[in-house]
């Protein structure tokens, strides 16, 4: 057992000193410590950067808690105790998506490690490195311990969690240096970052390290991205470009970090019309004239258009998630692809293909170099592309305006007009726009109505799980602008049924004293998927509730947290968000909107998708298109 006298010693002189390597340096602290499994942990992730743990702590981590308590003490750590595990997953990956910093999740053995384990879908989704600290069974077998998976064989967990990203359990001390080397690999891997999971036995997290030597702890080092392409490959892909007379850039989740610039100069090279996935909004500004704004299954009028047209589609940063692409079928005039990724499994994903395999912005300026030593073959005929695009972008502006004109409709279920989903949609996402704050939208109508709404000028403003799709993500993840020093207010867009498996938010804004705004969309079912039913089959089964909730009541139960009603009409919801924006805390803003038959009440959609009683059609043209 360690002494705590000198943990907080321990602790004390790395934060007087800045760093570990420092006071290691400066000889104010020995090289060789005797340290507890759990410290060591945490000393290996300071050297990190990593300074965040946010979790629920139990029986089966209360060593990782007690050594958490000194650090924090000595202000090396913060410790964010929230009311659901899930929720703390999804705000460490908002952290790590939304502010460039990594965290810790910490829970203890069993169902809580399961409900973190179930939130780490989303940031593996999305290449979003998190680090997850999950309590396990013991190691002398001595017999079953509560909580674990209730199975007499060994790693359970480990096998489990190693499915969605690499893993280490700790049942030798010693091997926390090893543990700690894969984890900065997966967590900080320039070419999509995953999450990392450290199982830590209950007997083994207070185990004595004797004279480990805090030398040999990994530290954090430069990563570069991944380098540029092939030149020989890049000439092949230029080769194409010269010789396709419709060409369209599309981006995922994998180019947000891409410069404008570089991206907007590669589109004039190649005469090109640009389509983004719901993730990467604002990449180049709404308004710019090759910007035909979303494509895939929900997508737009104009980025389907643009996507279903082309001869050559140059891909950017994308897995190929099921909608992204109208689960491969939206790419159907297409004779080649050119694939720019990171990861050559994800730049293999279509037929025809030269892969570009390469950090994208490095990857565009090589192409870019090289298109500079000639002209384009058809340059009129890229010129007459981008006037057929823009006209169908046209289109669908004034389709939009006319649906977000239709303000109400009459709901059956409430029987009264109620503000359509469109229409309250568009109003705060110009509220948002108009000052600045960034958005984040939930799964559901919510999202796809808002994905095809929004109008971002410049990137990062917008933020979406179009991946796992996980319901409640978007007010969990709001936590997150209350672990960083420098927040931007931010707004979450939710549906009543992804706000009800996550309204702990409503204890843990006041805890920590989050400013930010949660919009309530509320239509008392789930009506992205009651639409796909009657789409499908002509009926709605088992999707929506009769149960009426108060939620403005709801929120002002929270001492901190204040409640407006969003009123019926557009301009009551307008005056509702203002008064929301004036509360200093966590503001929500109820909306009840319509639901029903009326496409006017949505946006509708525009593509395909492989589910349900379409697939087999769906199928049939992915495999006669053959990409």
């Amino acid at each position: 057992m360690v002494d705590t006298e000198q943990r907080e010693r321990r602790a004390r002189t790395i934060r007087e000193s800045g760093c570990i390597a420092r006071v290691l340096r400066s000889g104010a602290m020995e090289h060789f410590q005797d340290v507890t499994l759990s410290e060591a942990l945490v000393l290996g992730l300071l050297n990190q950067g990593v300074r965040t743990y946010v979790g629920i702590f139990g029986h089966g981590s209360t060593d990782v808690a007690e050594v958490l308590r000194v650090y924090r003490q000595e202000g090396l750590v913060r410790v964010f105790n929230v009311h659901h595990e899930t929720e703390a997953s999804h705000a460490a990956a908002q952290l790590r998506w939304q502010y460039g910093e990594r965290a810790a999740v910490v829970t203890s053995i069993g169902p809580g490690a399961l409900h973190a384990f179930a939130g780490s879908l989303l940031p593996q989704s999305n290449g979003l490195g998190v680090y997850y600290l999950f309590g396990d069974e013991t190691t002398h077998n001595e017999g079953p311990n509560m909580q674990q998976i209730a199975k007499r064989e060994q790693d359970l967990f480990l096998r489990m969690t190693s499915t969605v990203g690499p893993g280490y359990t700790l049942t030798d001390p010693e091997a926390v240096y090893t543990a700690l080397k894969w984890g900065y690999r997966a967590v900080f891997d320039p070419a999509r970052e995953s999450p990392f999971f450290f199982l830590l036995p209950m007997n083994v997290q207070g185990r004595v390290i004797r004279s480990m030597n805090l030398g040999e702890l990994p530290e954090q080092v430069p990563l570069g991205n991944a380098g540029p392409a092939d030149e020989s490959v890049c000439r092949t892909a230029v080769a194409l470009i010269r010789k396709a007379k419709r060409i369209t850039v599309k981006t995922g989740g994998g180019a947000a970090s891409l410069d404008s610039d570089t991206l907007t100069g590669f589109l004039d090279r190649t005469g090109a019309v640009y389509v983004h996935g719901p993730q990467v909004p604002g990449l180049i500004p709404d308004d710019h004239e090759r910007n035909m704004t979303v494509g895939g299954s929900k997508g737009s009028v104009c980025g389907n258009f643009a996507m279903n047209e082309c001869d050559l589609a140059i891909v950017i940063g994308a897995r190929g998630v099921c909608q992204w692409d109208s689960s491969g079928t939206a790419w159907s005039s297409a004779e080649h692809v050119i694939n720019i990724n990171t990861r050559l499994e994800d730049a293999l994903q279509y037929n025809r293909t030269v892969p570009l395999v390469g950090d994208c912005g490095a990857v565009l300026r090589q192409l870019n170099a090289i298109l500079q030593e000639s002209g384009n073959e058809h340059d009129e005929e890229r010129r007459d592309w981008v006037i057929r695009c823009r006209r169908k972008r046209e289109e669908w502006d004034r389709l939009r305006r006319k649906r977000v004109e239709v303000a109400t409709l009459h709901d059956e279920k409430r029987g009264r007009l109620l503000l359509t989903q469109p229409t309250a949609l568009d109003r705060a996402i110009t509220f948002a726009d108009r000052h600045g704050f960034a958005k984040i939208f939930d799964a559901g109508d919510v999202q796809a109505n808002g994905f095809q709404l929004v109008r971002d000028q410049v990137p990062g403003r917008t933020y979406t799980d179009t991946g796992s799709s996980y319901m409640g993500y978007a007010v969990s993840a709001l936590l997150a602008s209350a672990m960083t020093e420098k927040p931007l207010y931010s707004v979450a867009f939710t549906g009543d049924g992804s706000f009800l498996m996550s309204p702990q938010i409503l204890s843990d804004a006041v805890e920590f004293r989050l400013r930010g705004m949660i919009v309530l969309l509320d239509n008392r079912r789930m009506a992205a998927i009651s639409g796909l039913q009657r789409a499908q089959y002509g009926y709605e089964f088992a999707t929506d509730d009769h149960v009426a909730i108060d939620y403005v009541q709801l929120a002002c139960a929270f001492k901190g947290v204040k409640g407006f009603h969003g009123g019926y009409t557009a301009a009551d919801l307008d005056e509702a968000l203002e008064r929301a924006r004036g509360h200093d805390g966590l503001s929500l803003v109820h909306v009840e909107v319509y639901s029903g038959s009326d496409e006017r009440g949505g946006l509708g959609a525009y593509g395909k998708w492989n589910v349900g009683n379409w697939c087999d059609q769906v199928q049939t043209d992915k495999h006669r298109i053959g990409l």
